[in-house]
């Protein structure tokens, strides 16, 4: 039986939500002969040539392939509570050469008892000097000063021993019962804003430690509804999550109501992470090909620049994609 429903669903601007699904289907494709070995470049497309632009699925992308094999899948022996820390604390830094100083600082991948007896902060203190900088300038952080430092790292260590160990949080997130209920775990604490709470969120899922559904719950970030701005018209009755979501759902119709050859990532379809991801694309997409839509940013920072060395994945196993 179809779904009922009496909301008003949104109004696309047509050429626009066409390339939305033009945009997921050229990448993807992009995306595929790399991974095939074939020679750059890997499409006719000048906007596509010239500009970067993230994997249509987040889980191919460069962090989260580390986060994946790295942090999520590693074989160092740890706990469960101390997994699930160090996916936080990755995330939060986004950063792979933090990451990769502290493992050899440590000699191994850091735990609880090395955020307790200040191990980690030393760790931390280490990379900052040899790498100068320990974040990514991929996500905008909330206001750093929550716990009383005057640095940001100090803030987030506070944070994490707040949530780790006072709060004993890596076993309220095994014992929730939604994606929803992880991210409202994680955005109750300082430093968490609605963007990074989803996107540890879905990081924690890719553990094996934690299995939901990733089309179970949303949370579109400020790029995702810059997006959505230009997408459609109006969301008609539709929240921004619920859009995703509708968007989710039309995929198989729209790729062949366009003639777009899409075959997901080894099979797996778009779900909730990867539209919202994609609205964020086709924002920074119309820049080029759409310039008349008014936006905050009218251009594309990030210049492609093709890299040669094999692309070597891992997804959950869980997916059981490989």
């Amino acid at each position: 039986m179809p779904e009922v429903s009496s909301k008003t669903p949104p109004k696309p601007r047509q050429k626009i939500y066409d390339l939305y699904w033009y945009f997921a289907a050229e990448r993807q494709h992009i995306f595929e002969k790399r991974l095939a070995g074939a020679a750059a470049p890997w499409t006719d497309d000048p906007i596509l040539r010239e500009y970067k632009f993230c994997n249509v699925f987040r889980a191919a992308d460069r962090v989260s392939q580390y986060m994946i094999r790295n942090v999520c899948y590693h074989d160092e022996a740890c706990s469960p509570d101390d997994r699930l820390f160090q996916i936080v604390a990755f995330r939060t830094f986004s950063k792979l050469e933090t990451w990769e100083v502290v493992h050899d600082f440590l000699g191994r991948y850091p735990t609880l008892t090395d955020l307790a007896s200040g191990t980690f902060t030393k760790a931390l203190e280490y990379a900052k000097q040899q790498n100068g900088a320990l974040y990514t300038h991929a996500f905008i952080l909330c206001a750093a000063d929550a716990y009383g430092k005057k640095r940001k790292h100090l803030n987030h260590i506070e944070l994490f021993r707040h949530m780790f160990l006072a709060d004993g949080l890596g076993k309220k997130l095994q014992n929730a019962n939604s994606l929803q209920q992880i991210y409202g775990l994680l955005h109750a604490y300082p430093l968490m804003g609605d963007f990074m709470s989803y996107q540890t969120a879905i990081d924690l899922n890719y553990s094996d430690l934690i299995d939901f559904s990733e089309n179970d719950f949303t949370q579109p970030g400020s790029g995702a509804l810059r997006g959505m701005s230009k997408v459609f018209v109006s969301l008609g009755d539709y929240t921004p999550s619920e859009t995703v979501l509708w968007m989710v759902k039309r995929q198989n119709d729209e790729f062949k109501r366009l003639g777009l050859v899409f075959g997901g990532l080894f099979g797996r379809p778009l779900h909730a992470i990867d539209c919202q991801g994609l609205f964020c694309e086709t924002d920074k997409y119309c820049r080029e090909a759409a310039p008349e839509l008014i936006s905050a940013r009218k251009r594309i920072k990030a210049r492609f620049a093709p890299k040669t060395e094999p692309v070597r994945l891992f997804f959950p196993p869980k997916w059981e994609l490989q």
